[in-house]
């Protein structure tokens, strides 16, 4: 530890959230070396540059990296806490895959010495941070690991401490979450969550609050699995009033009238790493007591088959119609696609119609891989207001809210977000052209 009482940290994993947590604990005057497996990340942040999109990530990044606060490496170096921030996908049945967890765990473990903290913040299922202890302390049986204190030369003070504190951030404010919002900071032993909870006060505003390792991972699977479950409602809900010829969005308005009511926005479906992902380590830790977060996922899952058969039915029923499909990524004003049920829709739209396809992405250069020889093309708002004759809105990007009515006039319209609620409202069956606006 520096003199200055700031650790020298490293950050494994310099993705949607390593980056950024690297950049502000930067900015609170600990040295970071950040760590990823791209030579291009690497790179890119040693020139003060990014290579994802968040709003202010730029100007800090810039600003830590010329002060010498912020630099990235390909090889993990000795530090004094050590930050794990890698991505825990799920395989085709579900089952959560920690092995890039446990890879960083690996590279992480021999340069290890007493009075370092090893923290995990990737979404991970329940135990995890308890399989990181014990890989180490099978890497390290040097050290005196907490939580397996057999055989420690009677000394009963660990070496090291390892916790969980997942982050909780929205895309596009993830530098104003990061540091304000409250963090759950769960330890192997009491005395590992307070050597956290001190680490993180140095940067965070919001409150700390210590527990243990395995109710942390919880939570946070937990926070994600609840919001899939009312986001689901909304869904179903949308599917329901498109079958009675309802606008959804005006049923949805008058409901949350109600004192206790707050029914959540319906989509296409529901995208991004964590609440289209976690729910998923509940239901496969207890297969049998999850019937409701199963079913939130079969829900949103559908929801996106529901979107991508009423679009092919609107295009096969105007034969000679150009389509834009607006919008790729998984949510509003970010460039992150993944697990995005707009790409899912856009893509299969593509694969039937070819290049009667377009694509509005203003987050983003090219087309995802999936696109390749469909026919379909990325092009400008512009480029789709004057060319395209039907209009399916799958993200809800600020540029496209803002599109008047005066440039959509003459076309058919499918607005999956409910953002143009101006449009009129002549819902009739998908075979009907000029004028629509189907129902979510």
């Amino acid at each position: 530890m520096k003199s200055d009482n700031k650790p020298d940290v490293c950050v494994v994993g310099l993705g949607y959230i390593g980056l950024p947590t690297a950049a502000i604990i930067a900015r609170a005057g600990c040295k970071v070396r950040g760590i990823d497996v791209s030579q291009h990340v690497v790179d890119t942040i040693n020139r003060g540059q990014i290579h994802i999109e968040e709003v202010d990530l730029d100007g800090l990044v810039q600003g830590v990296v010329s002060r010498g606060l912020l630099s990235a490496s390909l090889e993990v170096a000795p530090a004094d806490v050590f930050v794990i921030a890698v991505p825990t996908p799920f395989d085709d049945d579900h089952a959560p895959d920690i092995s890039y967890v446990l890879s960083a765990a690996r590279a992480v473990a021999p340069v290890l010495k007493a009075g370092d903290i090893v923290i995990l913040e990737s979404t991970s299922p329940v135990g995890t941070t308890e399989e990181i202890r014990d890989l180490i302390a099978t890497m390290r049986p040097d050290l005196k690991i907490p939580g397996r204190m057999e055989g420690n030369l009677g000394r009963e003070t660990p070496d090291i401490s390892i916790a969980y504190c997942p982050e909780r951030v929205l895309p596009g404010k993830i530098l104003e979450e990061l540091t304000n919002n409250d963090r759950s900071i769960g330890g192997i032993t009491p005395r590992c969550a307070r050597k956290a909870l001190a680490f993180y006060k140095i940067f965070v505003r919001g409150t700390c609050i210590a527990t243990d390792a395995r109710s942390a991972e919880m939570t946070k699977l937990v926070e994600n699995a609840y919001r899939d479950v009312n986001i689901a409602f909304a869904n179903e809900l949308s599917m329901v009033a498109d079958k009675m010829g309802l606008d959804v969005w005006e049923v949805i308005r008058l409901a949350n009238r109600h004192p206790r009511v707050n029914i959540l926005q319906p989509g296409p479906g529901v995208g991004g790493h964590c609440i289209a992902v976690d729910p998923w380590f509940i239901v496969h830790s207890a297969p049998q007591e999850t019937p409701l977060i199963r079913t939130a996922r079969g829900v949103n899952d559908g929801k996106m088959r529901h979107v991508a058969m009423k679009a092919e039915a609107l295009i096969a029923a105007n034969p000679n119609a150009r389509v834009a499909c607006l919008g790729l990524a998984f949510k509003a004003n970010i460039d992150d696609f993944r697990e995005s049920p707009a790409r899912l829709v856009a893509s299969v739209l593509a694969k039937r119609f070819g290049e009667r396809i377009q694509i509005v992405e203003p987050y983003t250069a090219t087309l995802p891989r999936e696109f390749d020889g469909t026919g379909a093309s990325l092009i400008d708002l512009d480029t789709a207001l004057e060319e395209t004759d039907i209009l399916i809105v799958l993200v809800d990007h600020d540029v496209f809210r803002h599109v008047p009515l005066a440039e959509r006039a003459g076309k058919i319209v499918y607005d999956t977000r409910g953002i143009w609620p101006d449009q009129p409202k002549e819902v009739q069956a998908a075979e009907a052209t000029q004028g629509l606006r189907l129902a979510s």
